[in-house]
């Protein structure tokens, strides 16, 4: 394949510490500067998403709109109840039903899920300081950003390259 996809994966901004249930946690004032810096970020980038999977969080669905805002896109997200409480597995899942007119796809989601996601697509081809970084961990609003030749369905372990990698 010549035109490479983009896969960005995001873990939420800094939320409040309580909220009237876990999936109900609001971000902080921080978390939602911090996501658009990461919005801004990505449009510097270049990167100009087809589609963006966001858990039904409401955390995470502030972080995408902070990040969409910021980033002068107007794309709404398809909003995954599943990655909410997904496993890296299930998460992977959801990444390999995207349709193949998707260049480039965003996911937005919770630790340690996606930090544990950007590491096991990374075939260590990329941007060596990035995925240096990625190891360091993936806190609040990090942003993984993968290179990635083939179709959606045969996403796998090392099948990416880390290319950007943006924390807070």
């Amino acid at each position: 394949m010549s035109d490479p996809r983009t896969l960005v994966i995001i873990r939420h901004a800094k939320a409040e510490q309580s909220g009237a249930s876990d999936f109900d946690r609001q971000l902080t004032d921080r978390g939602l500067v911090d996501a658009a810096q990461a919005g801004e970020w990505l449009a510097a980038r270049g990167v100009e998403p087809d589609q963006a999977l966001v858990s039904a969080a409401v955390r995470t669905q502030q972080t995408w709109e902070a990040v969409n805002d910021a980033a002068g896109w107007d794309l709404e997200a398809t909003t995954e109840d599943s990655l909410y409480e997904a496993g890296t597995e299930t998460a992977l899942d959801l990444l390999r039903a995207a349709d193949d007119h998707v260049r480039t796809l965003v996911v937005v989601g919770h630790n340690p899920t996606m930090g544990t996601l950007a590491a096991l697509l990374d075939d260590g081809n990329g941007d060596d300081e990035a995925a240096n970084e990625l190891t360091l961990g993936f806190p609040t609003c990090a942003v993984a950003v993968l290179e990635y030749d083939g179709e959606w369905s045969d996403l796998d372990e090392a099948s990416a390259s880390v290319i950007g990698y943006h924390r807070a």
